[in-house]
């Protein structure tokens, strides 16, 4: 009875008012932004290069039949149009069937045709390739968008605080799903697509910066972090394959209806536990944007934000295409072939989001790098679907690795060095992010478009294992020695070396000093 009590006596909004400061419940908002950004993100990957490929194929037919020439009524059952593979069979008089005016066998048994004209099959392959500009673009301008907008946006959350920015990043990633569930056009797409990037821009810094600054300790943060990325992964994981069923067995709206309604939840918690109303500018001025973006330590970091990423972001235009004119995959495996990668990506931010701090992050983002070098390297080797699931599995194992390592140390990097203000640090990792995934779909499209998928994925493969080396520089960065004090009051995974006059020493776990002689 005490417990049936107590439960009629509880309150949910005096619970959420009394945990509003609750670093559970702030890690769990920022969970849920990135894994609705990221459901948004990849949901469209399946959807939209099959959709744009079916509005060019009904435009093209209505500009036929508009430019075809009168004639005279042809007399009856002189065509017969199978509504099963897509393709005109004209019957001759005395002749056999001919098959869109070339003269072809006629089939033993119904429906018996030859398997290249299957549904599955693309009707022209030349027409399809050219589609990998067209989604490169599309897919590229979230990307591009979001990276314009995180130069403002990251100063802006050191002013105001994170509160507000991440609600903005809710409405306006409201309005961009309900663009894309009513969009029938290819502008109307683009308009939808490259809203989201401002919305992403201000849901993804000002998470990330919130957990930075709630969780102080480095160990701590990372584990934070990890989970955090566990949100992003979960979209990742479950937006191709429920894009790609919902748009065979449903229709194209249906998923970004459901998507709208998942917004609607988180910003509900938002109201009520960060009161977005509320303008809490940080205590201290951050390093401008410019300093930090000039500190060799987080550009390296950066980078592997980049290049780890840019080889999924590649994928995402290019894979199904290349599905589709070699395996005639059809609407339903253009999503689960991302299955894989999105699993073990899940996999990885849970794993190395707190082994990564015992073994190094450096190390971890070393590995991480290679491993996404050779299974990229892979993927073109594949013949059919289920050739694909080791590879992608590596790919996106690999690059949990490389981002629950470098989110953290972005972190660390400015504690160490810089003002601990988070905002505009993490403003310039998701820059990083957002290049991998702009340059990725935009060029990786033309290039596939001009040599061909296998040489695209050779060359990203290349880049990643080529840049891995850089890691090491993160074994050990400088930092300030008043800071120093202060970190190594927890344990860091990370060597640490501060500059003084009296030498050069090494400050860490396991470091002997190394004392000059004094200046005279």
């Amino acid at each position: 009875m005490g417990r049936l009590d107590a439960f009629r006596q509880f309150n949910l909004r005096n619970w959420l008012r009394d945990e509003r400061q609750s670093r559970k419940l702030i890690l769990f908002i920022v969970f849920v932004a990135l894994l609705l950004d990221n459901m948004l993100l990849t949901v469209v990957v399946p959807i939209i290069p099959s959709y744009l490929y079916n509005l060019d194929e009904a435009s093209d037919e209505v500009s036929n039949s508009t430019l075809a020439p009168l004639q005279t009524t042809p007399a009856a059952f002189d065509r017969i149009v199978s509504l099963y593979d897509n393709t005109t069979v004209r019957l001759s008089g005395s002749g056999g069937a001919t098959t869109d005016g070339v003269p072809s066998a006629a089939p033993t048994a119904a429906g018996a045709w030859p398997p290249q004209n299957s549904s599955d099959c693309p009707r022209s392959t030349k027409k399809l390739i050219n589609e990998n500009v067209k989604v490169g673009l599309l897919f590229a301008s979230k990307a591009t968008v979001q990276l314009l907008t995180n130069p403002f946006i990251g100063p802006l959350t050191n002013r105001i605080g994170y509160q507000l920015p991440i609600f903005i990043g809710f409405c306006i990633m409201f309005i961009s799903t309900i663009m894309f569930a009513f969009s029938s056009s290819y502008a109307l797409l683009f308009l939808a697509r490259s809203l989201q990037g401002v919305g992403s821009s201000c849901s993804s810094v000002a998470g990330m910066g919130m957990l930075a600054s709630v969780y102080t300790d480095d160990e701590e943060r990372g584990h934070a972090i990890g989970i955090a990325l566990g949100g992003l992964a979960m979209g990742v994981l479950v937006g191709p394959p429920f894009g790609s069923i919902m748009y065979e067995f449903v229709g194209k709206t249906a998923p970004f209806l459901i998507l709208a309604f998942l917004a609607l939840f988180d910003g509900a918690l938002q109201l009520f536990i960060l009161q977005p109303t509320k303008v809490e500018p940080e205590s201290q001025k951050g390093t401008p944007l410019l300093t930090l973006m000039k500190d060799p330590y987080i550009v390296i970091a950066a980078g592997a934000i980049c290049f780890g990423n840019m080889g999924i972001a590649m994928l995402e235009p290019t894979l199904p295409i290349w599905m589709m004119e070699t395996m005639c995959a059809r609407k339903w495996q253009l999503g689960v072939a991302f299955l894989p990668a999105s699993i073990s990506y899940l996999i990885g931010t849970y794993i190395f989001g707190t082994l990564a701090h015992k073994m190094g992050r450096w190390l971890c983002a070393l590995i991480g790098m290679v491993v996404v070098g050779i299974c990229i390297i892979g993927v073109p080797f594949a013949k059919d679907i289920y050739g694909l699931i080791l590879p992608n599995f590596g790919v996106g194992f690999a690059i949990g690795m490389v981002d629950s390592s470098m989110m953290p140390i972005m972190g660390y990097l400015v504690d160490l060095r810089h003002v601990s203000v988070y905002g505009s640090v993490y403003a310039i990792a998701d820059v990083a992010f957002c290049m991998g995934f702009a340059l990725g779909p935009s060029i990786g499209g033309s290039i596939a478009e001009s040599i061909g998928f296998p040489w695209l994925m050779t060359i990203i493969g290349i880049v990643d294992i080529l840049f891995a080396p850089l890691c090491l520089f993160l074994r050990n960065p400088p930092g300030q020695e008043e800071k120093i004090a202060i970190l190594m009051e927890t344990n860091c995974s990370m060597k640490t070396r501060s500059y003084s006059t009296q030498g050069n020493y090494y400050q860490g776990e396991n470091m002997d000093p190394d004392y000059e002689d004094d200046y005279d």
